[in-house]
């Protein structure tokens, strides 16, 4: 790579020293168990979520078509209702009242139509959401794009040690106040999920990347706002996913991966996994409106 190339391809990007860190937490979900020393090499990763803007350049450049802008086949999905398998992705649904947290279909939604340019379905449009991270995303969606940008999708442990910006264990990216001096520091769900949503953060779906104060390492949107891949499968025993559907049926098509950095629709009351250490399943095959990603490059 030439010092031209690999200077453009950086810009936008923050350099993460390599250094070692203690990854997880024992003060929240199993799955963040046990806490442990990990050492990093140093690379590169993207400065916020790749936003509505730039993979647009990149479906333009390519002709790529995502994969909730295909028909799901129906030997993947024997149990599917036929007339489902058309293409379209989850959008969330912001409920009347209260409901059972523990059935998902009260507040997600199949959309037919769905996708990165129609977020909310037919209808719907990215106008004016340019700086917005681009969601309905798939792993290979993620995968594609960063294979064209010259990039990589992080790493779990890339993923978490950036984010936590050189605080040791500390609860959030910024700290262990959720809102020191009673300012939002990220886009998160604030009361009742899934049907009150005080949005004192100022921000009932996505926000623009950068609106709140970025992290030790100037990072920014490492907590909230959306989920993001990473590279890593999800190795231990599934567990309910907190933000979306997990199915059983998936098997070995679609492998389960870790996401991390939690979503707009994290809330107390529901899923707390708005903080570094916090990670979900899902599979590589998930697209909804809550699910993003960014890239690293790895120099050496």
């Amino acid at each position: 790579m030439s010092s031209g190339t690999e200077s453009t391809l950086l810009k936008s990007m923050v350099e993460v020293p390599t250094g070692t860190f203690r990854m997880g937490s024992d003060r929240f979900y199993p799955e963040e168990r046990p806490v442990r020393e990990v050492p990093v090499d140093g690379f590169w990763i993207d400065r916020h979520p790749v936003r509505v803007a730039e993979f647009r350049r990149f479906v333009k450049a390519t002709g790529h078509v995502t994969w909730a802008e295909q028909a799901p086949k129906a030997a993947d999905y024997p149990d599917a209702d036929p007339e489902l398998l058309v293409p379209g992705s989850l959008v969330f649904r912001k409920t009347s009242g209260p409901v059972d947290l523990t059935d998902y279909t009260n507040w997600w939604t199949w959309t037919p139509g769905a996708d990165w340019r129609h977020p909310e379905g037919p209808g719907s449009h990215v106008g004016g959401r340019e700086r917005h991270p681009v969601t309905h995303v798939s792993y290979s969606d993620a995968v594609a794009y960063a294979d064209w940008a010259g990039k990589s999708i992080p790493s779990e442990v890339e993923w978490e040690y950036a984010a936590r910006g050189g605080l040791e264990q500390a609860v959030f990216t910024w700290g262990d106040e959720f809102a020191p001096k009673g300012r939002m520091m990220a886009n998160t769900w604030q009361g009742e999920f899934p049907w009150q949503n005080l949005r004192l953060d100022g921000y009932e779906g996505t926000s623009p990347v950068g609106k709140f104060p970025p992290n030790g390492f100037g990072l920014y949107d490492m907590a909230g706002n959306v989920w993001e891949w990473t590279v890593d499968r999800f190795e231990q025993q599934a567990i309910g996913s907190c933000c979306a559907p997990q199915r059983d049926d998936a098997g070995e098509r679609y492998p389960r991966h870790v996401i991390k950095g939690g979503s707009h629709l994290c809330a107390p009351n529901y899923c707390l996994r708005y903080r570094p250490a916090a990670r979900q399943t899902e599979t590589v095959d998930t697209t909804t409106s809550h699910i993003g990603f960014r890239c690293v490059v790895r120099v050496g």
